[in-house]
């Protein structure tokens, strides 16, 4: 059986004929020896043919169909060519890629392989590929393969489908950071400033407050009471405010030095600015999950579903999980070791965090969690796989998981699942009709408006530029197009009229009739 190696190279394709392949099969080590000198490989391996690439672009296009295991024009017509015709049934055709390899089978009915010595023979065909194609280089080679590379790249960050998943993983990545330091950092403000001041620990509770009222007051010795009025802008307490102001009268805290002041006042700045900080990325992401995952975000909220994103890599990993697996997703330690110890396994992970397992009995906590984690994944399906994003689903699921809570609270039953999905389809319907129409309705009253334009400018330019414009516009619009087609017909008609009109204003200007 003869046996070619295909060799997909940044320049071109190359195919090679292999002498005696059963025997270098039987000697694979021998091969795997001898692959580096080229006198030897070359006794085993010549090049049939090559088929170089024509433009950087067609590079790239063949390179992304193999990438999705596909099997390119250039690259199918070139085996079909190269390849003798007479016997393909008994030629077996080495490839890298497996899946390439079971498209060239189904397209061209010829027997790919991608193991035993194929590898090998690969190895010492991109080893010396340079030297085996006539006219080629190692610099020309290189650029080449610079060139392809960087598209290939570019082409993939471009194109990639979780771009927007990434935003929200490392939004929510960072917001974790951010909670860590915001806290280490409150405490060492609170340390270090009680030196001075000890006793506004115990009025001042929270970390962020507690930072901003340091950054004000700087010397507890230069509080008076005019000073009230901007304590009260701060702790938005009144009492709080004048309970501060008295407490630095009497305090016991140790005198402190300028520079000692201006340190802890600049790191209380930088504290209240990370603290605003990480609101205003709280809020962006917000923002990109009511993008990306409306109906996940309605269901448990900005964090927990982020968190579950950033888990299973993408919004499409998570909408591949079982509900299962959506619902111990973030204890998988818990797990294993429960597998290894044969214990109960956790009931949740990361679900946890959601209002509504803390709000569930202990006894019905992993009962809500099965539930909701059912609802979770539906909801990630939905988002992901929808062309309109909306929060109808995520809404209806949500209300269904309360309506579960109080069934196993009170005992009342809840509605079936099948109802309430017909339920928020409809409303999802009714409004993209609606949405439909306010668009239609918004192109209209545009029309209109272009054509009171027209008439109040009397350039007899502008008319057939807009009705052109309008045509071009109803063609484009096929079904939006025959509803307006009255109006727009109107419209010209007002115009055609208002051109006569200005004509014959003209020539009773000029001949001076009655108007002069």
């Amino acid at each position: 059986m003869a046996m070619y190696v295909l060799y997909e190279h940044a320049a071109g394709y190359g195919l090679f004929s292999v002498k005696e392949f059963e025997e270098i099969g039987m000697l694979l080590p021998q091969v795997e020896a001898s692959v580096l000198d080229l006198s030897r490989f070359n006794a085993i391996v010549k090049l049939v043919g090559f088929h170089p690439f024509k433009t950087a672009m067609a590079a790239l296009n063949n390179v992304n169909a193999i990438s999705e295991g596909l099997l390119p024009d250039d690259l199918s017509a070139f085996l079909d060519t190269t390849l003798p015709k007479s016997s393909k049934k008994k030629v077996t055709l080495g490839v890298a890629d497996a899946k390439l390899g079971a498209a060239i089978s189904e397209a061209l009915e010829v027997q790919c392989s991608h193991i035993g010595a194929v590898p090998e023979i690969l190895r010492g065909i991109r080893h010396h590929f340079v030297n085996m194609v006539k006219g080629f280089t190692d610099q020309s080679a290189g650029v080449a393969q610079l060139g392809l590379g960087h598209s290939y790249s570019r082409c993939k960050v471009k194109f990639n489908v979780h771009r927007s998943d990434n935003m929200i993983i490392q939004s929510i990545a960072l917001l974790d950071q951010l909670d860590k330091d915001v806290n280490t950092f409150s405490m060492r403000i609170r340390e270090w400033y009680s030196y001075h001041f000890p006793e506004l620990v115990k009025i001042v509770n929270d970390n962020y407050l507690f930072a901003k009222v340091a950054h004000f007051i700087k010397d507890r010795k230069s509080l008076t009471q005019e000073s009230l009025v901007g304590l009260e802008e701060i702790v938005m307490d009144a009492e709080k405010a004048q309970s501060i102001i008295d407490a630095a009268k009497m305090s016991m805290g140790m005198d402190i030095s300028v520079i000692d002041l201006l340190n802890i006042e600049m790191f209380a700045m930088r504290v209240v600015r990370l603290s605003d900080y990480r609101q205003e990325l709280a809020a962006y992401l917000g923002s990109k999950m009511n993008s990306v995952a409306p109906n996940l975000q309605a269901l448990i909220g900005d964090q927990v579903g982020a968190r579950l994103i950033s888990k299973a890599g993408s919004l499409t990993n998570l909408a591949k999980f079982p509900a299962s697996t959506v619902q111990i997703l973030g204890a998988e330690k818990a797990l294993f070791r429960a597998l290894k110890t044969k214990s109960n396994t956790p009931k949740y992970g990361l679900l946890f965090n959601s209002a509504f397992i803390s709000r569930a009995t202990l006894k019905n906590k992993g009962r809500i969690s099965r539930f909701l984690a059912n609802k979770c994944t539906i909801a990630s399906r939905i988002d992901c796989f929808t062309e309109t994003p909306t929060q109808v689903f995520g809404e209806a699921l949500k209300q269904q998981v309360e309506d579960r809570l109080k069934f196993y609270e009170s005992g009342t039953v809840p509605r079936k699942n099948l109802d309430v999905m017909k339920e928020a389809l409809e409303v999802v319907q009714t409004e993209a009709a609606q949405s439909k129409k306010k668009k239609k309705n918004k192109r209209a009253l545009e029309d209109t408006n272009g054509s009171a334009a027209a008439e109040a400018n009397g350039n007899g330019v502008d008319g057939p530029q807009k009705k052109k414009k309008k045509k071009k516009f109803n063609d484009t619009n096929g079904e939006d197009a025959a509803d307006e087609s009255v109006l727009n017909d109107s419209s010209a008609v007002a115009d055609v009229s208002n051109g006569e009109l200005k004509k014959k204003k003209k020539k009773k200007n000029k001949n001076g009739t009655a108007e002069a």
